[in-house]
């Protein structure tokens, strides 16, 4: 079977999350120390004990969720699963880009949490609190939803942040203009138009601050070959060198996040099993929204580790 590895993005941390993979696995545990170690701070202690405030701070809750990953990646390693070998494509689904990165060994975990507070820095000093908003729009078409952005945005800024895929689409950009695009939606058919509780203007032309971050981060961190090819979240394509990685990792800040045709392309290429590794259960609901037929493995505690090296064997 061809395997793939995904990996989830913000909003699937709670607090708690990969405490039991640390007490089970000494290497799942020392994930921990290293982004401790990295960050200069007991994140590990935000991250099981909260405050939930606190964790779910973006500059928190980015490396939080990596740190996650990568221990599960470590407890499956642990169980003899060799990625390289065993792995066609690994995805992540916005930060979960960089989980997936540091899983196929392109980034150490010191250096993907380093990036990852970076990012979430960066993007949250962007734009000055309450000026940017998103909001999810149900049940209506790509063109539609684009033809609404363009018209709220009158001169300001208002685009697609994310197409999840099975009609969720979430835009992002100036507050007021989000509204009226959301309200454009309604109008126009849409099931629901759900303005979100976050606390930036994500994947939108006003985080062009936090891309001019994540260039300069980046160009100064060390760089390897991934073991298996990544499959930006922009490009939509096998991609294995790291300076056309690290391009689109700093396009991906401002840049759609093209969930849906991941998956397709997964899919549509042989990838029998998608395996999401670390925290919630987000991406797999996603992918068989998208595609029914694909087979997904949650992969975030001690038992789902070993029904997942059962399964994969």
């Amino acid at each position: 079977m061809a395997v793939a590895l995904t990996f989830p993005g913000q909003g699937s941390q709670s607090v708690g999350m990969g405490k039991d993979l640390a007490a089970a696995f000494p290497q799942s545990r020392r994930v921990f120390e290293e982004v401790d170690e990295a960050l200069g701070e007991k994140l590990s202690t935000v991250i099981w004990e909260g405050p939930e405030e606190k964790l779910t701070l973006t500059a928190n809750a980015q490396p939080a969720l990596m740190a996650v990953s990568m221990a599960a990646v470590r407890a499956l390693e642990a169980g003899g699963f060799a990625l390289g070998e065993r792995v066609a494509w690994v995805a992540g689904h916005s930060l979960g880009e960089y989980s997936a990165l540091a899983a196929a060994g392109m980034f150490s975990i010191g250096d993907a949490a380093r990036l990852l507070r970076i990012r979430g820095n960066a993007m949250q000093a962007a734009t000055p609190p309450g000026e940017g908003a998103m909001a999810a729009i149900i049940g209506l078409g790509q063109a539609d939803v684009e033809a609404a952005c363009g018209e709220a945005a009158a001169g300001s800024v208002c685009q697609i942040a994310n197409d999840n895929g099975a009609g969720q689409l979430v835009i992002s950009g100036s507050k007021p203009a989000v509204e009226k695009a959301a309200r454009l939606c309604t109008e126009r058919g849409a099931k629901r138009a759900l303005m979100l509780a976050v606390s930036a203007p994500f994947h939108s032309a006003l985080m062009a601050p936090a891309a001019d971050a994540m260039r300069d981060a980046l160009a100064s961190v060390a760089k390897r070959v991934p073991c298996v090819p990544v499959i930006p979240n922009v490009a939509v394509r096998p991609v294995s060198d790291p300076e056309d990685i690290a391009g689109y990792l700093i396009e991906q800040v401002t840049g759609r996040v093209r969930w849906r045709e991941t998956i397709e392309f997964l899919s549509g290429n042989g990838a029998s099993t998608l395996c999401e590794v670390g925290a919630g259960k987000v991406l797999s609901g996603l992918a068989r929204r998208i595609d029914r037929n694909v087979a997904t493995l949650a992969i975030g505690t001690p038992a789902e580790v070993e029904a997942a090296l059962a399964a994969l064997s």
